[in-house]
Formats: C-alpha cells, structure tokens, sequence
C-alpha cells in the first residue's frame, strides 16, 4: 500500500508539474555529447576518508565537478534546498508548509532570478551553467536515482540562495503566524513555523603570528549547524582557484574554508538588515492605495499560486498578496498593514561568496567586503601574511540615527527609507588587534578581541544590536590566557566544554534550596543528592558526569529568557538575563524544576544518577533528510553540550519520538583548524562522514573521532591527495 500511494503521489507531481521548467527533460545526443566532453575536462580525485578533490582547467569545470561530487554524495539534500528555495515544500510535505512556501516566494522572486540570469557577467554565468551542468549530467549518469521534484536543473536556481547561511532569509522579527493570519485567516489547519533563533549558533577564532608557536596565522572554523547540513570538498583550476572547506548542498562556492593564501569562517549575524513598515491604506474607488509622502499610490497586487500535497494529489491554493514601496505586506498590526523591506536574493551576493574564495591577500578580501552583498554573516579572517581580521555583518543600510530599527516603522514618510549602504569602514570592524586574537561567537563584536575590541559609543545601535552569550565568556577566558597556539592547542580550546551558564545558576540553585529546604522537608531527602552532586561540580561537561545530566536538564525548565541568544536593539543579553535571573529567581522558580528532573529520571532509568553519556547519544543509521532514532539501535555516547550552555564544541540533543534518551541533531558539524605557513597545515572534522549513503564506507567513517574530538589532517596538496587517494575518475565514469 505504502508503495502504492508513492507512486500515486509521484504521478500527480508529473502531471502538475508538466509545464514547469523543473520537470524532467530528456536530453537529446548533442547535449550528452557537450557533457560528455565537459567531464573528460574535470577530474575528482576521492581520498581515504570519501573527500572530493576537484580539478577543472578552468573555474567553470571546476564548478561542474564540484556539483556532481556532491550529487554522488547526497543528491537529496542538494535538490530539497531548491525545492525550499523555489518555494515548493508543500508539494513534498504537505499543507503544513503552505505559509513557508508563501512566504518565500513573497521575499525571493523567481522572475528576477531569471532576469538576473539573462543579464549576468559572462564569468558567472559560465559558473551558473556549469552549476547545472553537472547536476543534470548526475542525473543523467544515475537514472536509477529518482528526484522528488527536480528532474532538471535550471542555471538561474543559485541565483534564488545567493547567501550560504542556514537562515539566509531574514524577514526580521515577522513569523509564520502572522503571515497565515494576513492571507489565510480561514485556514484552521496546522502549519509549521519557522524558528527565527536557531540556537546552535558558531564559533570563530583567529590567532595571530605573536600568539602562535611557528609564527604563523591560524584559523579555527567552527560552525555550528544541523547535521549533514554541509559536505567537505576542495576545487581547483588552472585560473588561479584552489579553495577547500564546507559548501553548503547545492551550492559552488566555499562557504567557510580557506585557500592557499586566507580562511575565512563565517558566524550568523544579527546585523540588522531588514525593516518592518507600518503602512497606512486607503481605498478609493474600490481600489486599494499606500499613502507615502502626503501622495497615494496604487497598491500593487500579485497573484501567488502555492500547491500542497494531500491524499497524494496537489492541491493549488492561490493568494491575491499586496506590496508597497517598501516590500511585500506580510502581517497586520494594531490594524496597520505591514511591510517588509529586506534583500533575500541578489546577483551581486552571489559574486561577494564566489570572489572571496579566490582571494589572494588581505587587499583582495577587503575589496571583496567592498562589495557590501553578505546579508546574514560575521566574518573571521586569517592568512599567510599573518593578518587576522573581523567584520560584524556587511550588508548594512544607511538609516535615521534616532529610530530604534528594532521596531516597527512609518512606512508613509521618505525619512524612513534606507539611504544606501554603510561602507565596511564605517561598521564595525577589527585588523590586526595588539593582543593578538579574535573571536565570534555570534555575539557582540565588542568583545571580539577583549580590552581591545572595538567601543560600542563608536557605532550606530543597529550595526550591533547582538549582545553577550556564554559561549563567547568562554572563548574570551581561554585566548586571553592562551599562548605558542598550534593547531592542536587551538582545537584544544575549541573543544573545551567548560558550561559557563551554570556557573551563575547553580550557586542560585544550591543558595535557595539551604534557605529553603530544611532536613524536616520531604524535598530535602528527594534533593539532597542531587544538589551535592551539583555543588562539587567543576561545571564541564563530560560523559560520566552525572552533574551535567542534572543540570542540562534542569536548564531547560527555568524561565526561556536565559536561552535567547539573539536580542533587538536596547534589550539585555543572555549574560544578563541569566545573571538577573539568578539574583532574583524564588525557590519557586529553581527547586520544583530540578525536582521534575529527578523525577523523571527515576521514572524512565530507575534512578537520577545517570551519566551525561548515557542519556546524550549519537545515532545515524539512514540517510533520511528528516531523521528518526531509536533507543535499541547502537549509538555513541557524546560528553559535549548545548551551546546555549556556553558549550564551545556545541551538541544540541533532543528527546525524540518514542525515546527514553537525547539524540543530538545540530551543532559541530565541520569543524577545521587551518595554519597559514610556507605550506597550508589543516586539521578537520565531519559528524559522522561526508557520505548521505548508509552502504557507504563514509556514512559513519569519522563517527567515533567525532565523538573523541579527535581530527584526520586535511589533504590540501595534489601530491598528498594522489598517495591517499582511494579513487581518481572524470565525472560520469
């Protein structure tokens, strides 16, 4: 039956689909011969641990390898994160995203992705044909791989995702609700929403010269992302590209990685850079009109026909959406419609991520920044000459100094309006700072480098509304202190799992319950184990501990305000959160949530006292996008934490359907530690392996190091790769 209804379901996307430039299209001899001629030019040279290494004579056949290495690695992910951008999940999913679609297609125009395409520089467009050319080529090589969707690759498609981020859509401060209340407020029917902070956060540290035990830079990249999210690969050309590092599925450029002469890692931004607008409407004749600048001018309508899959037919659901000047009208407030003005796609984004990779100094990245297109990243630089370098955000417009953008805005005035685009001079930034160190950790840039970081009275509030999290109070103790760097001792310091929140709570926690608690007190004899195993603890988490059991789990029943990460302009940060919390918090607020958490424990393992490892495990053993867990099948024990903890080598697990321990889902995922000497030393590593299939001997191959922390040496120069190479082959072969 289950078969059957596959089938049924995989006819009725055929026949909706059949117009579409996205179905499948034969390809006649002529074009199989251009491919074919085109894979004879590229080579893919996989090493011991699954690695694509590819070589083109030229960017653009180093582009074609470099998308179908990564179809042979997991062609699903790369087609799923099209069919997200093309605004089509309902087709696959269901009703449940039929609001994420709308919103997508609301804020990333597929006409002006084409429109762009046809007016593109002749050396993108080569990259965008190549894009296609080798995921078509895939396919064609692999008929017994079936599409969900995506039969056919079309060359505008990167230009809808111009930006590598995992939320590279911002709409600021706008959810899924409000939209489906705006458009569908007859709709009863569930949705999902989409999460505006992620809470996995990343990690980036640069070392200068001074601090390093060879005198070289070195980088430490390390984000932090759902599992599997981006694959491991290197490409390389004779015009002058020879770049290694993670690239997210379904992309051509490297996202964070690095070349022979810099490395860059981003950390997502809270930059403001995108704007609410209260409009005020009018209708006149029976036509609707925005008032801007004491005129009004005619609301402009557009028709948006969203498809949802159920009972394994599509059902088509069209929308009348309304836009102004300033963007799309996406909720209503206080019986004002709303707009958001925001930039989603752009060409110009897509040249910043290509031009960076091939940067050959400093002046060369700098030039690239110039070009003002990174919307959602911080940027963490290192390279051979030994410059160290952050910039927090890029993408910044020029705004009235007096308003607070965090908020809603008049959308009827000019004085609203963006002015331009700051220059990277004027936002915030750090070269070179004395004490030789730089760190993000997706918080305020004004600790970046310690004492001397750049001061917050130098800036406009909405270049940096981030504040402080935990995550960076720790990075900040241990590269203040750190000394002769190499890359183990920077991955040392990466991996230390120090859980610093915790240190501002648990003394809250042991204070109240001696306050309160007396020995005559049923809770005392129930709590007293625990807050003494709390008491000694030294606050790192690891897998025997059974102190950061109790205290993880007790974490997430305090108050939600000490995990929030993320802050608006004038807000207090995480830090400050949780330090107010734990002066005010009552015993009614600390002790009958750790009183749940043993509970529970007993209730599921007969007993409290259960080690960290134990409970927070790792499992893969399917390729599925959208994983499940079983507590039977074998897992690995994980000592690592979240980071909304402070934990630097973050580990976000969950309690999933039907399990009595946590699996974890996003956080380290690749992580790599790179030294800019005569010749590039790189250690990295993957969750799990850098292969979708589980018949692949790198499904699971970095499983255990991953949960070790231990790192394989990166293989960046074509003689290592040669004497490590497992297999070499043109695409198609």
């Amino acid at each position: 039956m289950q078969n059957f209804k596959y089938i049924i379901t995989i006819f009725w996307l055929i026949v909706f689909s059949f117009n579409n430039a996205s179905t499948a299209q034969k390809l006649d001899s002529k074009e199989i011969n251009r491919l074919q001629k085109l894979a004879q030019q590229v080579t893919i040279i996989r090493d011991n641990w699954g690695i694509a290494h590819v070589y083109g004579k030229t960017d653009a056949d180093a582009v074609f390898g470099m998308l179908y290495a990564q179809c042979e690695d997991d062609f699903k992910r790369v087609e799923m994160n099209y069919i997200d951008k093309l605004g089509r999940l309902a087709e696959i999913k269901g009703k449940a995203f039929l609001y994420n679609d709308l919103e997508t297609r609301l804020l990333i125009n597929e006409n002006e992705a084409k429109a762009d395409y046809k007016n593109v520089t002749p050396w993108l467009k080569k990259l965008l044909n190549s894009y296609a050319d080798g995921i078509n080529y895939y396919l064609y090589k692999h008929p017994e791989v079936k599409p969900l969707m995506l039969s056919h690759f079309e060359p505008w498609y990167p230009l809808l995702w111009t930006d590598g981020s995992i939320g590279a859509i911002n709409t600021a401060d706008l959810s899924n609700s409000e939209l489906k209340s705006f458009y569908g407020s007859d709709d009863k029917f569930a949705y999902v929403e989409k999460v505006k902070d992620m809470q996995t956060g990343s990690n980036g540290f640069a070392i200068a010269p001074s601090k390093t035990a060879n005198g070289n830079a070195i980088l430490y990249i390390n984000p932090h992302t759902t599992f599997y999210f981006r694959p491991e690969i290197q490409i390389n050309s004779e015009e002058g590209l020879n770049a290694y590092g993670a690239v997210t599925w379904g992309q051509f450029f490297i996202y964070q990685g690095f070349n022979e002469n810099c490395g860059w890692m981003h950390t997502s931004s809270n930059v403001d850079v995108a704007d609410l607008y209260a409009e005020k409407i009018v209708t006149k004749n029976k036509k609707l009109f925005y008032e801007y600048d004491q005129k009004l001018f005619p609301v402009i309508e557009k028709t948006v026909t969203v498809s949802y899959l159920e009972n394994s037919k599509l059902i088509p659901r069209t929308f009348k959406t309304y836009f102004t000047n300033n963007g799309p009208v996406m909720a209503k407030r206080d019986d004002k419609w709303i707009s958001l003005k925001s930039n989603n796609r752009s060409m110009k984004s897509l040249e910043q991520s290509w031009l960076r990779i091939k940067s050959k100094n400093f002046d060369d990245y700098k030039k690239v920044m110039e070009l003002k297109a990174n919307t959602s990243n911080n940027t963490v630089y290192a390279d051979n000459k030994g410059n160290i370098a952050y910039w927090h955000g890029n993408f910044i417009p020029i705004r009235d100094k007096n308003l607070n953008w965090a908020k809603v805005v008049d959308g009827t005035t000019s004085t609203t309006q963006w002015k331009g685009l700051h220059n990277p001079s004027e936002t915030v930034h750090l070269f070179n700072p004395q004490n030789g160190w730089l760190q993000n950790c997706n918080s305020t840039p004004y600790s970046v480098a310690g004492i001397n970081s750049p001061k917050k009275e130098n800036y406009l509030p909405y270049m940096a509304p981030d504040g402080e999290n935990f995550r960076a109070v720790n990075a900040i103790r241990l590269l203040s202190k750190g000394t002769n760097y190499t890359l183990d001792k920077v991955i040392a310091d990466g991996y230390d799992t120090k859980i610093s929140i915790f240190e501002v709570l648990i003394p809250a926690l042991v204070s109240s319950f001696e306050k309160n608690i007396q020995a005559e007190n049923p809770l005392y004899n129930e709590l007293i184990g625990p807050i003494t195993v709390l008491k000694k603890w030294d606050y790192y988490a690891n897998e025997s501990s059974v102190a950061t059991t109790l205290a993880n789990e007790w974490g997430y029943k305090l108050n939600p305000t000490i995990q929030k990460s993320y802050i608006d302009q004038g807000k207090m940060d995480q830090v400050e959160n949780t330090i107010q919390f734990a002066k005010t918090a009552t015993a009614e607020q600390l002790i009958p949530q750790l009183q749940s958490v043993v509970s529970e424990l007993k209730t599921k393992f007969g007993t409290w006292q259960i080690p960290w490892g134990d409970l927070n495990r790792f499992q893969r053993f399917s390729g599925d996008i959208n994983l499940s867990y079983n507590d039977a099948f074998e897992s690995l024990p994980i000592g690592n934490s979240a980071a909304i903890w402070g934990c630097l080598p973050a580990y976000k697990s969950s309690y999933q359907i039907g399990t009595k321990k946590r699996y974890g889902y996003s956080g380290n995922s690749f992580v790599c530690a790179v030294e800019f000497g005569p010749k590039i030393k790189a250690k990295s590593l993957l969750a799990g392996g850098n292969n979708g299939d589980p018949k692949s001997k790198h499904f699971m191959d970095q499983a255990k190091m991953y949960q070790k922390g231990q790192f394989k040496d990166v293989l960046f120069y074509k003689e290592d790769i040669v004497k490590n190479a497992e297999r070499t082959y043109h695409p198609g072969e």
